[in-house]
């Protein structure tokens, strides 16, 4: 078992040692194995609190990101995983990892995270939930704004799209193309948020990160998506 992690005293101003050896690995099979396009990286804050809030549609996500982001992160990851010493000892180490038991309300989680993001960390987090079983954007939940409204920090939207469908291109040898895009910070009200302005908020992020993807990817989030884009 590997001892607990003290979010609160984690150097976040750079990558561990493992990190940067992991980082070389993962970007030299991107370069390899995929064509990377990457859009609005210059909307990432350099210092700061930042939770990351992301779409979910693979287990390659995370290497995704782990690519892309210029910072060291602590991710969320399904308790199930701590169960498999592979997935755990990648997560601990190279991921930096906060457990969150499906369906439940964790008290632990909740404090964890806000050590994150009250030391100055960046925190990714997507607000479904979980994983999409129809590769588009499905209902979102107030706690990534919850948790960014109490740290505070700033909420960076960012999509990935493709890496879905790596595998049916690697099967027949051809590099399986990714798209990341970064939208810029949102802002949120000063103070403890209401319930009305969590969900209010949720939304306003929901539709951010569908107008961040092609309208296929939109889900449920499309005809808002499609609305914001024609108000301007």
């Amino acid at each position: 078992m590997s001892a607990p992690i003290n979010y609160a005293e984690l150097d976040y101003t750079q990558w561990s040692p493992v990190q940067r050896w992991a980082r070389r690995f993962f970007k030299l099979c991107s370069k390899l194995l995929t064509r990377t396009q990457v859009e609005g990286l210059e909307n990432f804050p350099q210092q700061g609190p930042v939770l990351m809030a992301v779409n979910h549609l693979h287990l390659f996500d995370s290497p995704v990101f782990f690519c892309v982001v210029p910072r060291r992160a602590i991710i969320f990851a399904a308790d199930k995983f701590r169960k498999n010493w592979l997935f755990n000892w990648i997560l601990i180490h190279v991921g930096n990892v906060i457990y969150v038991k499906r369906g439940e309300t964790d008290r632990r989680t909740i404090a964890d995270s806000l050590k994150v993001l009250r030391a100055g960390g960046v925190l990714a987090v997507a607000p479904e939930g979980t994983r999409s079983r129809t590769a588009s954007l499905n209902q979102g939940h107030t706690g990534a704004v919850y948790l960014a409204s109490r740290a505070p920090a700033s909420i960076v939207p960012m999509v990935a799209y493709g890496q879905e469908k790596a595998y049916a291109h690697w099967v027949r040898l051809r590099r399986a193309p990714i798209h990341v895009r970064i939208g810029a910070p949102i802002a949120l009200p000063n103070g403890k948020l209401t319930v009305e302005q969590l969900e209010e908020k949720t939304d306003e992020l929901m539709v951010t990160l569908a107008r961040l993807l092609p309208p296929a990817y939109r889900g449920i989030y499309a005809e808002a998506a499609a609305r914001a884009e024609q108000d301007g």
